[in-house]
Order: C-alpha cells, then sequence, then structure tokens
C-alpha cells in the first residue's frame, strides 16, 4: 500500500473518551474491534508473541462497568496495549527474542506495566523485540509494505500499532529502538528524558528508556503520564511530570537543525523532503539555525560523528556479563550477531569504557550550551524510507545493521535527551519522521512542540 501522512488514519483512543463516557461505546466493543484486525492482520505483519484474550476480555468487561458506573480509573481505562518482550509482564511469557528464554515465563509485572494495569489500562499482547533489544530481528514485517523492515529493536510495537491492532504499545531505546521503528512504520512515539519513566527490572544499561508508541499525540501522552503517575522515574531520577492531557501547543521561536553523521548518506528524495519541512517552519515565522551559522552547533555537530559508535561502545560493555553468562550456558541460545557483539565487547578494557563516557559527557555539555538559547533541536528520525529486508544469506558475512542504521536516533539517547518523532514525510510512499528533540526533563514541552509542529506545517510527500 502507498502511505501518505495526511491521509493515513491509525487506530487511536482518546477520541473515544466521550462516547466511552455517555456509553455509546465500549471498551469491550473497543477490544473486539482490536482483536479482529489483529485476526486480519497479524498473519503478514507478525508483530505478536503472545495475546493475553481471555483475560484482555475480562479487563475490558470491569473497564466497561467502570466506565457506566462513572468509575473510570483514569483516560487509558480499558486502553488494550502491547508491551515489549523485553519487559515482565504477569500474565504472558518473556522471551526477548531469545533462544536462551524461550518458555520464560517468571509472573511478574514490569514497574510500567503494574502502573498501566493500576490506570486500567488492558495489557493485550507481548510484541516482537529483536533479540535482547539488539539489532538481530525477529519475524515482523513492515504494515505499509511487507517487504521491508519495521526497524528495530522496538519492531513488534511500532508495527502492531501502525497496522491498527492496537492504539499504542510501549518500547524501549538504548540507541535507537524507539524513534527509528516509530519513523519507518508511521507513528508518534516518545523517547522520553534518560530516567523519566520507571524501567523496573530493566536497570542495567545506562541509556536505556521506556518509550510509546501510538497514532496520535494525546494517546502517547496520557499513556506516557499514566505510568509516571504511578512509577515514576528510575532510582535517581524525579520522573517524568506534566499535565494528565497532552500538553498545548508550543510555537517554537528558534529551532537547530543537525544533519548528523548519516545526512551526507541519505538519497535525494529524502534529504529534499527534510529540506521542505525546515523551510516550511521558516516560512510560518520559525528562526531556523544550523551548522555555519552557529559555532555551538557546528561543535555539537562535531561531537556526534561518532555517538552512535560510542553509544554501541558503551551499551557493549554494559551488557556483555549477561552475554557472556547466556554464550557461557548455552554459545547456541543467541544468535550469531550476539556473539559477534559480545566478542567486540569483551575486546574493551574499563579504560576504553571511561573514555567513551568521557566523550558522551563533552556531547551532552555541548548540546546544552546549543538549547540554552533555542526551543529545541530537528532532526530526521531515520535515514529515509525503511529497507528492503531479506534475512541473512547462508554462507555470506552477517548483513550490516538488518534492523537499519540508528545514526540519527544516537544523538538524542547519547544527550539523554527527550524527543518526539512526528509522521511529517512520505519518500516513495512510505514513511519518513521527523524528531524534536530537547534538554532532559523538558518532555511535556518537547511534546508541545511537536503537536504545535504538526498542526501547523504541512506534511511533505516525495
Amino acid at each position: 500500500m502507498t502511505y501518505h501522512p495526511t491521509t493515513f488514519r491509525g487506530l487511536t483512543w482518546c477520541d473515544s473518551l466521550d462516547r466511552m463516557a455517555n456509553g455509546e461505546t465500549t471498551p469491550r466493543e473497543y477490544l473486539e474491534s482490536c482483536l479482529e484486525i489483529i485476526a486480519a492482520r497479524e498473519p503478514v505483519v507478525q508483530a505478536l508473541t503472545a495475546i493475553d484474550e481471555d483475560g484482555s476480555r475480562a479487563r475490558a468487561d470491569a473497564s466497561t462497568r467502570r466506565w457506566k458506573d462513572g468509575r473510570a480509573l483514569s483516560a487509558i481505562d480499558g486502553m488494550p496495549i502491547g508491551i515489549k518482550d523485553l519487559l515482565e509482564t504477569a500474565t504472558m511469557p518473556t522471551e526477548m527474542g531469545c533462544a536462551a528464554f524461550r518458555g520464560n515465563f517468571p509472573r511478574r509485572d514490569n514497574a510500567a506495566v503494574r502502573a498501566l494495569r493500576a490506570a486500567g489500562a488492558i495489557i493485550l499482547a507481548k510484541t516482537v523485540t529483536a533479540e535482547l533489544g539488539g539489532s538481530h530481528p525477529g519475524p515482523t514485517t513492515n504494515p505499509h509494505d511487507a517487504s521491508r523492515s519495521p526497524g528495530g529493536s522496538s519492531s513488534g510495537s511500532a508495527a502492531a500499532v501502525a497496522a491498527g491492532m492496537m492504539p499504542t504499545a510501549i518500547g524501549t531505546q538504548v540507541a535507537g529502538s524507539i524513534i527509528r521503528p516509530a519513523a519507518y512504520c508511521g507513528n508518534v512515539a516518545i523517547k522520553p528524558s534518560k530516567g523519566a519513566i520507571n524501567r523496573g527490572e530493566r536497570q542495567a544499561t545506562s541509556m536505556s528508556v521506556h518509550g510509546v508508541h501510538a497514532n496520535g499525540l494525546e494517546d502517547m501522552w496520557r499513556v506516557a503520564i499514566e505510568i509516571a503517575k504511578r512509577a515514576g522515574g528510575d532510582p535517581g531520577h524525579a520522573g517524568l511530570s506534566g499535565p494528565d492531557h497532552l500538553p498545548e501547543p508550543v510555537r517554537p521561536n528558534r529551532l537547530v537543525v543537525l544533519h548528523g553523521a548519516g545526512w551526507d548518506a541519505l538519497d535525494p528524495g529524502t534529504r529534499s523532503a527534510f529540506d521542505a519541512v525546515c523551510a516550511g517552519l521558516k516560512d510560518i515565522g520559525v528562526e531556523m539555525t544550523g551548522a555555519g551559522n552557529d559555532p555551538r552547533v557546528d561543535e555539537l555537530e562535531q561531537l556526534l560523528v561518532d555517538s552512535m559508535e560510542t553509544c554501541n561502545l558503551i551499551t557493549g560493555w554494559e551488557n556483555h556479563w549477561l552475554y557472556r553468562n547466556l554464550v557461557d550456558q548455552d554459545p547456541d541460545s543467541v544468535s550469531p550477531r550476539a556473539r559477534e557483539v559480545l566478542a567486540r565487547a569483551e575486546a574493551l578494557t574499563p579504560a576504553d569504557y571511561r573514555d567513551a563516557l568521557q566523550r558522551r559527557a563533552a556531547a551532552q555539555q555541548a548540546g546544552a550550551a546549543v538549547l540554552a538559547d533555542a526551543d529545541a533541536i530537528v532532526m530526521l528520525s531515520c535515514p529515509g524510507p525503511a529497507h528492503v529486508w531479506q534475512g541473512d544469506r547462508p554462507g555470506e558475512p552477517l548483513t550490516e545493521r538488518p534492523t537499519g542504521d540508528p545514526v540519527f536516533n544516537a544523538p538524542s539517547s547519547y544527550l539523554f535527551a527527550p524527543a518526539v518523532t512526528m509522521p511529517l514525510l512520505a519518500v516513495d510512499g512510505l514513511p519518513v519522521g521527523v524528531q524534536v528533540m530537547g534538554p532532559p526533563e523538558s518532555d511535556a514541552r518537547v511534546t508541545a512542540l511537536a503537536r504545535w509542529i504538526m498542526g501547523n506545517l504541512s506534511p511533505i510527500s516525495i
């Protein structure tokens, strides 16, 4: 199918709230429509690892009674949600896309999952993750073209939302695992500030975050804030804050354009489309600046050149004991790609890790300087349309970056910055996202800026 951001209408929840409140529809009816779409599309999209149909129906009936009695627990009471299969869920297995965890069923809820249940949300399904949240793909296909990648590692979350199986899903990101798949699939998504949403048991890596995929900003924000209201942030972090409803739009006065290390390798259509977005913002009165106009931006661009490699180094070091234990227990329980990651990580030293942390800190300082007198940074969310993915070829070297290049995503992770990706572009009939990033702990303002941009800028199709 051909995608266009002005005509694509994904499944949403919050625009049904008035109808829920007056009894015109019910959470059970909404759930049944989701299950119908899953039955129709899942055989090709393959976004889900498990579905809790019976439990979800029971919880939808309970939610229906609460809405009827005027006792809804929150605005997302009854909303069906998918959970990336890295996060523990008491009602479904947690297999992490990895043979080593096949059959793993700890019967515990991650902090975010428990918060969602407390808000009345229905934990409908587990969504496919790349192996261990890395780069070895699962079976998921792109809902807009089944020959193409949905991105990774939150492939199932992005694809399930884009396919209309559920209005929202939880993803995670270390380098690019929320923003890139959202951009490839045409979602909105928030990659929060570092520490903004409690990761529960998943505290091992220093850049990882939990975020939300959705088809609309209202759904995205409502899910994020309802989690944060109940579970808070990571240990030592105050957590995401803001209004219960979608923040009111905020008009940016000055935006910083980052091209990033991936700019030179972009296809001409994506370059032209992003340039058109920047020109459109300028035409409606937003001051746009970038490299060549501000030495602080020049410095930041330079410090971000190796951000992807440094992100991989940091994460590889932080994860390699887990990988080593899995390989020691059973070398065949992880993919050859994961074993390559392990080999590179075990070649590192504590000094290499310290150097990487220093590079990250220097980039964060430069990012703060750039944002001192600007509202936000705008940047592509992915390196053009999703690529065709047909799997590794037997006897040949493993495909490099099979879930896509995170070169446009590593900067926000590196800077601990909140980022919201917006489906503003169609290139060759496929989605391409544009992201807005702000300083740490400005999640609500970044969302408000994204709302203004999406409400005032016409999407581009090339």
